[in-house]
């Protein structure tokens, strides 16, 4: 999904800054599937405001700059309900870590171990984030839907991670034994 999207689709659901937007991608409920840095983000709201999609309006906050608001406008919603009623392209993996560990027989087992240990534990506290999020509302079906996808997502890949450690952990080991003879 292209960032201007993104940011039609976290405005439909209420007002937000630039930096909320951020907020979202990161921890609110499109942190599963959207990324969307601040260098992306505010072109894409100037766009937005450019085109008519959004509206921009100003507040001002106590010993700070000025906080810029973003609403989304009529026109904005039908260009966010044209883009979901496009077929979705194929979904895009990208893991720094499965790249690390699809050499894993070149590393050393204490490495690859202390990165699936580490991952594992971000499985966890992301578990824990999602369990501890409510997106339940028997008129809205979407959220609730995602968040349990995403709540399934990582319990599948906790329990893989759990499960299979040992697997790439001897792989490397047997490669460090192979070089020491």
């Amino acid at each position: 999904m292209d960032v201007k999207t993104a940011c039609l689709g976290v405005l439909s659901i209420g007002d937000a800054s630039g930096y909320e937007i951020r907020k979202k991608f990161e921890d609110g409920p499109f942190s599963i599937f959207v990324e969307g840095g601040f260098g992306s983000i505010y072109p894409a709201l100037n766009r937005l405001t450019e085109d008519g999609s959004v509206t921009c309006s100003t507040e001002a906050q106590a010993k700070r700059p000025d906080k810029k608001v973003y609403s989304i406008t009529a026109k904005g919603r039908l260009a966010l309900l044209d883009r979901l009623k496009q077929m979705p392209g194929p979904d895009k993996f990208r893991s720094d870590f499965l790249f690390t560990l699809f050499f894993a027989d070149h590393l050393p087992a204490r490495w690859v171990e202390s990165i699936i240990d580490a991952r594992i534990t971000e499985c966890r506290e992301k578990l824990n984030h999602l369990n501890g999020c409510s997106y339940s509302n028997p008129d809205i079906q979407g959220p609730t839907f995602v968040h349990r996808f995403g709540v399934a997502y990582y319990e599948m890949a906790l329990r893989y991670f759990e499960e299979n450690k040992h697997v790439i952990v001897a792989a490397a080991l047997r490669s460090e034994a192979m070089v020491a003879e």
